[in-house]
Formats: C-alpha cells, structure tokens, sequence
C-alpha cells in the first residue's frame, strides 16, 4: 500500500487536493469516486506519475517529492508518535494515525511514505533516511538506537523535546535581533534618503554664492551627489560582491579557512565557539542517553555543528578515542572548545554520569550564548541611534554652517 497525491472535482464544482493510501492508482480514484469526486490527477506521492482520469499516463516525472519539515512541525509529529508507541499502538497504525491528524499536506505526504516503507518491511530508521532533509543523523541515529533497545517510545519523546528546545531557542535569539536589526534599516534609510531627496533641494540656496562654501558643506554636496548618481551602482555592486563570495565559499578550502577566520574574530568567534559547543553537547548527551555507541555519537555530533574547524577538531577526537584516549583528554588537546565544557566531560567519565554532566554543559552553554548575545544586541541599540543622531547632526551643521556666515557678512 502506498500513498497517492490527487486533484479532484467535488459536487459543487470546486477542486480540492488530498492524499490518500492504496494498493494502486486505480484504487485511489475508486476510493475519490466513492466520495463523490471527480479524480482529475492521481500521482505517486513520492515518484510523481500524472494520470488522467480515463487513466492513461501522461508521462513520468522521476524525481522524488519529499518536502521538507518545519522544526515546529517535526517537533508535533514527534510528539504524537511518542504518544501513540507509548500507549501500545503498532508503529504503522501510530503514522496513520498521526498522518490522518496533520492539518498540513505536506507533512501527511512525508508521513504517508514512511508507512508505506515501514508496510514493505523496512525499519523506521530506514524509512526515515528516505527524507535526509528532514530527519537528520542524529534523529535517525536515536530511532535506531531507540527500535533496537525496544524503548522507541521514550526515545521519541526525548527528540520530541530537544527539536522543541531548538525550536524555542532559535525564536528567542530571532525575536530579539529584529529591533535592533529593523533599527540599524531604518536609520540608514533615513540617512540615505535626507541625502538623495532633502540635501540636493537645500543646497540650491547656496548655488549662486560667490563664496566658497566650508568644507563640511563641500563633503556634504559630494556625497549627495555620488549618492544620487551612483547609488543604484553601488547596491548592484553590494549584490554581486554578495553573490561572488557565496561562491566564493562553495570552495571547501576556502570555506575551511573563513571558518578559521570566524573564530579568531573578537566577538563574532565567541559567539560562533559558544553556539557550536551548546550544540556539541546536546547532541552528545542525547546520543548517549538514547543507547548510541560513544564513538558514532561524536562522529553524528560532529556532523550537527557548522564550523568546518570545530567539526575537523571532533573527527580528531573521536580518532583518539578510538585510539583509546580519555573524551576529556582528547578535547583538551583540541583546544577548541569551552574549559567548562571539558571540565564537565571529565567529571562526567570520572562519576559515570557523562550524559547527565553533557547535558547540564549544553544548558550552561546556551546560557551564557543567550546573555552574549543580549548583551551584545543591547549595544547595538544605543549605538544606531547614535549613529543616526550623529549623521544628521552633520547633514544639519553642513546646512546651517554657510548660512550662519552669510548673516555675518550681512551683520
């Protein structure tokens, strides 16, 4: 049985979209006919195959449709899975259940074929990597590590919960960079347009001196002019410097190296160190907890940070390890992440209670990412008004400095 998109007409004449489960497409627009609706379009949910109502295939399309998730959304379909193999419901009635459930098509369709894999014999995990995008390494390495200890249920609800985390945290840190951010746009939209529309205008009084303007004034007509002149140039130039050093950076030596510039940066390092090391040891505290073998969490939890550096500096870690070195030790000869962190892991392989010691790390971690950058947003405010006040205290004193004069002269 498998999972089938369809576009049908019902009674009053409308189109309406679903998806449904059958044997075969045939039984598909059976099951719309028995609803009442016109099948217009029946495709495989993961290979599209367009038919037409009387049948006949209009041709295939062979590319896989596997629309992405939303953390929001993984976070409330693991939660519901958790739920439903908790109470005792076999795996593949827990995804109809949940399939049936979600308001949104996309992710009945993402759901519907994993049930479909998981009906042809395939285990969870297996039927999860059919959609890398949405389930990454490190949730389908808990699945596994979760259908192999026989506690699914609860390893759902531990994924459940940290997606949740994320997904709370990501919205702080987003909620509190858009005044600052929305601040720092509309005081340069403000500037720029006091000198494209406002300063030509003003300046036009003093067109006909003889005298030579002050240098402020002179600076300030310059500008303007370049602005009014050029400034469409220069944002196509911001554009495409934008757009080179993207593709710059598709290079992996060069990627590497931009990395390792990051994390000597004064405060931009701080923050990249601190964020890559939260996640480091959430993800490995989770790994342990679920049951997965130290040596494949570092290597999944390596994968999960974003600095080709720090990732580097795991693989490394996990080689000595494998080699027979203590976590803490090998850490600590990476030099590159947190003294706390590395304390922590210590006294965690020393106490047996590594998991417990990661996790607790990961929350101090975060922690301290959140008031470095609070701190840091909370500058930024002060700074931007600053900056505007200044920049129109100068457009003002270049105005009023050749008027000033001329009333001098007139005195």
């Amino acid at each position: 049985m498998g999972a089938y998109s369809y576009r049908a007409l019902n009674q009053s004449g409308k189109t309406v979209k679903g998806i449904l489960e059958g044997d075969s497409e045939r039984q598909v627009r059976a099951q719309l006919r028995a609803k009442n609706l016109k099948p217009l379009e029946v495709s495989d949910a993961g290979m599209r195959a367009r038919v037409t109502t009387t049948g006949e295939s209009k041709g295939f399309t062979w590319f896989k449709t596997t629309p992405k998730l939303k953390p929001r959304d993984l976070s409330l379909i693991t939660r519901q899975l958790a739920s439903l193999i908790s109470s005792g419901l076999p795996l593949d009635e827990a995804l109809q259940a949940s399939a049936k459930q979600a308001q949104k098509q996309s992710i009945k369709q993402v759901v519907l074929q994993i049930r479909t894999k998981v009906l042809e014999g395939f285990s969870l995990a297996q039927a999860l990597s059919e959609h890398p995008n949405s389930f990454d390494d490190m949730y389908r390495a808990m699945v596994r590590a979760g259908e192999s200890s026989g506690f699914l249920g609860p390893v759902l609800d531990r994924l459940a919960e940290h997606t949740l985390n994320s997904q709370q945290l990501k919205a702080r840190l987003k909620t509190a960079m858009i005044y600052p951010i929305a601040l720092l746009v509309l005081s340069l939209a403000v500037i720029i347009g006091l000198m494209a529309f406002v300063v030509p205008d003003l300046v036009k009084l003093f067109a006909h001196s003889s005298r030579e303007l002050p240098f402020l004034t002179r600076a300030l007509i310059g500008t303007s002019d370049f602005i009014v002149g050029y400034g469409i140039w220069v944002l196509a130039a911001g554009a495409g410097a934008v757009y080179g050093i993207k593709r710059l950076l598709k290079n992996e030596r060069r990627l590497r190296r931009w990395h390792q510039i990051q994390l000597r940066l004064p405060v931009i390092g701080n923050v990249v160190n601190q964020s890559n090391s939260a996640r480091f040891a959430s993800t490995l505290s989770l790994l342990m907890s679920s049951g997965v073998p130290l040596l494949q969490a570092l290597r999944i939890a390596g994968q999960v940070m974003t600095n080709r550096v720090l990732q580097d500096a795991c693989e490394q870690i996990a080689n000595q390890v494998h080699e027979g070195t203590a976590l803490n030790r090998a850490m600590e000869k990476a030099d590159c992440f947190p003294p706390l962190l590395v304390q922590m892991v210590a006294s965690g392989e020393t106490n047996g209670t590594l998991p417990t010691q990661l996790e607790h790390a990961a929350r101090d971690q975060q922690r301290e990412l959140e008031m470095v950058l609070a701190v840091s947003l909370g500058l930024m405010e002060p700074a931007t008004i600053v900056f505007m006040g200044g920049a129109v205290l100068v457009i003002v004193l270049a105005i009023l400095q050749p008027i000033f004069e001329m009333n001098q002269m007139v005195g």
